[in-house]
């Protein structure tokens, strides 16, 4: 039974489209639309600097680059240019903004990013220390050495504590709700294994309730072959977004494919106990799944970003008992925290909802009788 079962899903030619074609084009198109979106926008970077000098070579400023340029990560990369090519390569997007040495250091951008603010920062803060030294060598050139250490000195009324050694990316999420949906998807599979066994609502279910295998048997079966099919199109979705769209689901990648076979479990288990409903037709059956499939998606943030933090700031039981959600939960606290603590309560989670479902199915397939087939 579990061979054929198998084989009979390996054959179905909906499952391959919504469990792997769909989910591979899908998060093509999510690397497409964000996949830069975090190094671009979020991540700071050396900055190209346009720099135009008046007059005579400015030497302390030009320490001062050569100091920056050796640290580790260089907040800018100075190119010095006439005016006429500063402005040219500004307008075409190739610097950041444009430093003019004089007395005082001026700034000329065109944009007003994180980037500017950094450059206006930067200016402000040497003018006020090239004020200082000026004004020290004036009044009281003996203390010169003893102002320059004072302000060379770094101080910090803050330390860098970083909550976490995960990625920081917020784009993650949209991957870990497509496994999510990957895994809700595979409801169809578990629909079908409890229509298959009705014998009102399929010919096939006609002849496994004639048949001299008991019927606990074959629903067993069934239900194992569907886990089986469903986690090898979980394998092939964490694999794909792994290793060809490189989403970043180290180091704990092993554990990423438990989640998400974990995750398989429970859309199966869910379109069970929904075929295993009443006696509605298997239009209606599929119908009610993939709505409610969907429905899990979107209160996951697949298609919102920001909704399940609104869920979880007005009804956040509803996140608990949401099997996206808590799929989607399991990946993101691999990702963010060092201990297992939180990701074990989610797959505890995913392994009470899904025997719940299989629970409901079984008691209300098992019950079925008929008077005549």
């Amino acid at each position: 039974n579990l061979k054929y079962e198998v084989l009979d899903s390996l054959r179905v030619k909906s499952m391959i489209i919504w469990l792997i074609l769909f989910p591979v084009a899908l998060g093509t198109f999510f690397k497409i639309a964000f996949g830069n979106i975090y190094e671009n926008d979020v991540l700071f970077s050396t900055m190209d600097v346009a720099v135009v000098e008046d007059g005579d070579e400015d030497i302390v400023f030009h320490q001062v680059m050569d100091t920056l340029k050796k640290s580790d990560d260089p907040i800018m990369n100075p190119k010095y240019m006439t005016e006429s090519e500063a402005y040219k390569t500004l307008d075409e997007g190739d610097v950041e903004g444009i430093i003019y040495v004089d007395e005082r250091l001026s700034l000329k951008v065109n944009k007003n990013n994180i980037e500017q603010s950094v450059l206006k920062s930067f200016a402000d803060q040497y003018n006020s220390q090239s004020t200082i030294i000026r004004e020290t060598l004036n009044d009281n050139p003996f203390k010169l050495l003893s102002v320059v250490d004072t302000l060379q000195k770094e101080v910090k009324s803050c330390t860098d504590e970083p909550l976490s050694d995960g990625n920081l990316d917020v784009y993650l999420q949209y991957f870990y709700n497509l496994i999510a949906m990957v895994a809700m998807f595979g409801s169809i599979t578990g629909l079908h294994v409890a229509i298959a066994n009705q014998a009102n609502l399929s010919a096939l279910g006609a002849r496994k309730n004639c048949s001299p295998t008991p019927k606990l048997i074959t629903i067993i079966a069934g239900l194992i072959g569907s886990y089986v099919v469903q986690s090898i199109c979980m394998i092939i979705s964490v694999t794909y977004q792994t290793f060809v769209l490189r989403v970043d689901f180290m180091p704990r990648l092993p554990l990423v494919y438990v989640a998400a076979i974990m995750g398989g479990i429970i859309g199966v288990s869910m379109g069970f106990f929904v075929g295993a409903i009443g006696r509605w037709s298997e239009n209606l059956k599929i119908g009610i799944t993939m709505a409610a499939s969907m429905l899990s998606c979107y209160l996951s943030g697949l298609m919102v970003g920001n909704i399940k933090g609104e869920i979880s700031a007005t009804v956040p039981w509803v996140n608990d008992i949401n099997p996206a959600a808590v799929i989607s939960d399991a990946l993101y606290c691999l990702n963010m925290y060092d201990d297992y603590s939180r990701f074990m309560i989610k797959m505890a989670t995913m392994g009470v909802i899904s025997v719940v479902f299989i629970l409901l199915g079984f008691l209300m397939t098992r019950m079925r009788r008929y008077e005549s087939i």
